[in-house]
């Protein structure tokens, strides 16, 4: 069986990092011959610029970024014996969130948006491997990392008071983004998720959130 770090390598020669993995159990909404489920996401800093060199986005076919997780997730899963699981398409329709909170490196956060401990509230998950046998995995963090942020600037960075410790309403979200004061969120990405500490260091460039922010709010 692949070593964990030998992976983690090879992910990282595509962009991506290993931002958590578990061996699942009953209910945890993988393939039954499942021993370890790797989760993926992009990797920072520098995943941007690699992106926007690849064929998916030259040449100018709609969803580039789908369809280059789907080639180089799935691409990565044949290399080590095992099979992608994306967070689009579908059905099925994968329990993204469930599964990073079952990894130990991801955590519901004050305004109930998953928060990662390397990647803060600008996580996001390109895919997942299923690998038939059980790797040995890194212990994860004791703790959420909100537990020793005092500040939480999280909860109060909405201008829209739209996403809170009540959780996101998204119609008035929408809303805001509609309005000239909005302008901001559209052009840098989610004040919230920017406002979360570990989210600085995570190096995600204005650029690829505001690319998202146009899905979300075309």
């Amino acid at each position: 069986m692949i070593a964990y770090d030998e992976i983690a390598v090879r992910a990282a020669a595509e962009a991506l990092d290993l931002f958590g993995a578990f061996h699942p159990g009953p209910g945890d909404g993988v393939p039954g011959d499942t021993g370890t489920l790797l989760l993926l996401g992009p990797r920072e800093p520098g995943f941007w610029a690699t992106f926007k060199n690849t064929p998916e986005w030259l040449d100018g076919a709609p969803d580039p970024l789908d369809r280059w997780s789907a080639r180089v997730v799935g691409g990565l899963a044949r290399e080590f014996g095992g099979h992608a699981l994306l967070p689009f398409g579908g059905p099925p329709h994968h329990p993204f969130y469930a599964w990073a909170l079952r990894s130990g490196r991801a955590f519901a956060s004050p305004v109930t948006l998953l928060v990662h401990d390397g990647a803060g509230l600008m996580v996001s998950y390109r895919g997942a491997i299923a690998l038939p046998g059980r790797v040995d995995l890194p212990a994860p963090p004791a703790a959420s990392p909100c537990d020793g942020c005092a500040a939480k600037p999280c909860l109060s960075a909405c201008p829209a008071r739209a996403l809170d410790v009540r959780g996101y309403d998204v119609p008035a979200c929408h809303a805001f983004l509609d309005m000239a004061d909005g302008a901001d969120c559209l052009s840098g990405g989610c004040i919230v998720r920017r406002a979360c500490p570990i989210s600085h260091a995570y190096g995600r460039l204005p650029e690829q959130s505001a690319y998202h922010m146009r899905l979300f709010h075309p």
